[in-house]
């Protein structure tokens, strides 16, 4: 609890097929309540428009690039910073943000939409069918790989139309580590996988789970199982809070200012369990 309540800083890690851009508008608003913002690429992503349009001109950096390898680079970054910050990650910036919580970084965390780590078996079809165009090909472990417009809409964006989809995918989709789906994909096939984790460590700082209701990628019940086995296991401080309605697009669709203030007031001030909709407007 002391250690969430002293941050001034927080660390915000994007998912696959996105850059750090896609946070300029949670970082703006943090700033506007007085914290220092730090928004980390994985290696070889640059921030803004110029990392998306580098990454498009050649997304060579990514191939190959896995799961440890990130986390070192998060871990250094974090490990400078000189103060313990609230690390916040989307998709599977979600499971960074909690691998580097169970690692013993940061003051709180908070997995928004995140990815399995290892132990976690909820399997949804929509999640499946999200991800099948990657993992069917197991050339693609090797390469960094694009998504398409329409591939797009249905993991990310099915709550916006055809033409919103296309502004988002437009500002800020880049190719992504095809390595790193298939090291979280496969996790639970995999001895000492890359996204191994403690659910019974009972000493890190306090973590929040954050579904979206309407999430296709990554549905409520990846989130939600993560989350009992936290707080069955550990008797550090667990939350959940579900937004119904909300896309995997949560931190960026009509209404991401209820989910990016109830992340950070619960990490200035942990409490555990399942979080009710009040004083937040949206789900």
């Amino acid at each position: 609890m002391e250690r969430a309540a002293a941050a001034d800083t927080v660390v915000l890690i994007h998912g696959l097929w996105m850059t750090p851009l896609s946070w300029e508008h949670w970082a703006a608003h943090y700033e506007r309540r007085g914290l220092k913002v730090v928004t980390p690429g994985y290696p070889g992503i640059a921030p803004g428009t110029a990392g998306v349009e580098a990454l498009r001109a050649d997304p060579s950096p990514l191939a190959g690039l896995g799961v440890r390898e990130v986390f070192d680079h998060l871990a250094e970054v974090i490990g400078a910073l000189g103060t313990r910050p609230v690390i916040m990650g989307h998709s599977f910036g979600g499971a960074f943000a909690q691998l580097l919580v169970g690692a013993g970084y940061g003051a709180a965390g908070v997995s928004i939409d995140g990815a399995a780590v290892k132990g976690v078996k909820a399997l949804p079809f929509s999640e499946i069918k999200a991800t099948f165009p990657v993992l069917r090909n197991p050339a693609n472990r090797s390469r960094a790989v694009p998504i398409t417009e329409k591939e797009f809409h249905y993991a990310f964006t099915n709550n916006l139309t055809p033409q919103e989809s296309k502004a988002v995918y437009d500002r800020y989709v880049v190719p992504m580590s095809g390595r790193i789906l298939f090291q979280g994909g496969f996790a639970n096939l995999t001895p000492h996988a890359a996204t191994a984790y403690d659910f019974t460590n009972g000493d890190r700082a306090p973590l929040l789970f954050i579904s979206g209701g309407h999430d296709n990628i990554l549905p409520p019940a990846v989130q939600r199982e993560n989350y009992e086995k936290n707080a069955e296991h550990s008797r550090a401080v667990t939350a959940y809070r579900l937004f119904e309605g909300r896309s995997h697009y949560t931190c960026g669709e009509e209404g991401w200012e209820a989910v990016a203030d109830l992340a950070l007031d619960w990490a200035l001030a942990p409490v555990p369990g399942e979080l009710g909709p009040s004083p937040y407007s949206v789900g």
